[in-house]
C-alpha cells in the first residue's frame, strides 16, 4: 500500500510538471532604453613640461597649462555639432599673455569613418609690437604706436607683430579599423598663418594602437601607442618680416620655410586621466627656425646660420627635438557627472 501511495505521488508530480510546461509563460518585459540625451559638455585640463604645436614650442621649452570647455549637441547618434573654447599658457615673441582658442564644427560618423569639419580661431591677447622700423605711417603691415614704444628689440634683432591671431578651416577623418587600430588624416588651411601675411597649409597622417583591455588585468589602466607625420606648407610673409642683405632682397617679405614634422609616443589611461609621453621633431634648421618663429630668446650666433631669409646669423632651437610629458583629465557631463 505504501508503495502504491509513493507511485501515485510521483506520477502526480511528473504530470503536474508536464502540465506546467504546457502553460503559456508571460515573457518579462525588457526595460525601456535610456532616453536619448542630445546635449553634452566635454571639459578638461592638462599640465605639460612643454607646449609643442606642429613640432614648434609655443612656451619657449617651458612648462605650460591648458584647459578647455566644449558644449555638444547630438542631432542623432551619428551626427554631432559642437563649439568650444580653450586656453594655453605660452611664451611668444610678441609677449602675448596667453593663447585663447575658439572653435566649432560638425562631426558626422558613418560606421568606421568619423569625420570632423570646422573652423578654429587662435587668439593671442596682450601682445606688443617689436619692430623699430614699423612706426605709424611707415606703411609696414602691423605698424602702430606700440612699435615705437617697443623699439628696444631683442638682442638678436628679431621682430614680432602685436597681434599674431589667425584662424584655420579644417577637415579630419578618423578610421577605426578594429578595437585596437585606428588611422587618421588631417587637413588645415589658413589664409594668414600666425598673422605673418603668409598662407599656411598643414596636412598629416596619424596612427594609433590601443592595447587590449586585459593587458593590465583588472587594474583599469589602459595603454596606447600613437604617432603623426605632417607637413606645414607656408607662403610668403608681408613686409613686416621682410629682410634685405647681400644675399637677397626680401624687403617685401620672406618666403617662409615649409617643413616636415613628426611625433611618436606612448600613453597610459586611468579613468579620466591620461599620461602621454611623446617625442617631437622637425626638419627645420636652426636658421630657418629663427626666421619662421622670430624667437626672442636665442643668443646663439653662427656664420653657418646666415641665410637669405636669416641674415642675422642667429639660430633657434624652438623647432628641434623635444620630449614632452603631459598629464591630462578629460570628462563629459553625461558620462562622468551623472
Amino acid at each position: 500500500m505504501r508503495k502504491l501511495t509513493l507511485l501515485a505521488t510521483a506520477l502526480a508530480m511528473v504530470t503536474g510538471s508536464a502540465l506546467a510546461a504546457d502553460l503559456p509563460v508571460k515573457a518579462l518585459k525588457a526595460p525601456p532604453p535610456p532616453p536619448f540625451e542630445p546635449w553634452d559638455v566635454a571639459f578638461g585640463s592638462a599640465v605639460m613640461n612643454d607646449y609643442i604645436f606642429r613640432g614648434v614650442t609655443q612656451s619657449n621649452h617651458n612648462a605650460s597649462v591648458a584647459a578647455y570647455f566644449e558644449p555638444r549637441y547630438n542631432v542623432n547618434k551619428d551626427l554631432q555639432l559642437y563649439v568650444g573654447v580653450s586656453g594655453e599658457s605660452i611664451s611668444f615673441p610678441n609677449r602675448a599673455a596667453a593663447e585663447i582658442d575658439i572653435y566649432g564644427g560638425i562631426r558626422p560618423t558613418f560606421g568606421m569613418f568619423a569625420f570632423d569639419f570646422g573652423v578654429w580661431g587662435y587668439l593671442y591677447p596682450g601682445g606688443s609690437c617689436f619692430n623699430a622700423a614699423a612706426a605709424p605711417g611707415s606703411g609696414i603691415p602691423g605698424s602702430d604706436a606700440q612699435c615705437v614704444l617697443n623699439g628696444n628689440l631683442p638682442v638678436n634683432g628679431n621682430v614680432a607683430k602685436k597681434d599674431a591671431s589667425f584662424f584655420e578651416g579644417y577637415a579630419k577623418l578618423n578610421i577605426t579599423l578594429n578595437d585596437q587600430w585606428a588611422v587618421g588624416f588631417n587637413e588645415y588651411y589658413s589664409p594668414n598663418f600666425l598673422n605673418l601675411g603668409a598662407w599656411g597649409n598643414y596636412s598629416s597622417i596619424t596612427a594609433k594602437w590601443t592595447a587590449p583591455s586585459t593587458i593590465f588585468g583588472s587594474s583599469g589602466v589602459g595603454m596606447y601607442v600613437s604617432g603623426e607625420f605632417g607637413r606645414q606648407w607656408l607662403g610668403t610673409s608681408d613686409s613686416f618680416y621682410g629682410v634685405t642683405s647681400a644675399l637677397a632682397n626680401y624687403s617685401a617679405g620672406i618666403p617662409e620655410p615649409s617643413y616636415n614634422t613628426w611625433n611618436i609616443g606612448v600613453g597610459f589611461t586611468y579613468k579620466v586621466f591620461t599620461l602621454d609621453l611623446r617625442y617631437y621633431d622637425t626638419d627645420l634648421s636652426k636658421a630657418s627656425c629663427n626666421a619662421f618663429t622670430s624667437d626672442f630668446s636665442t643668443t646663439s650666433f653662427s656664420t653657418s646660420n646666415i641665410t637669405a631669409i636669416n641674415p642675422g646669423g642667429f639660430g633657434s632651437n624652438w623647432c628641434g627635438a623635444a620630449g614632452v610629458a603631459k598629464l591630462s583629465a578629460d570628462l563629459t557631463a553625461m558620462t562622468n557627472l551623472k
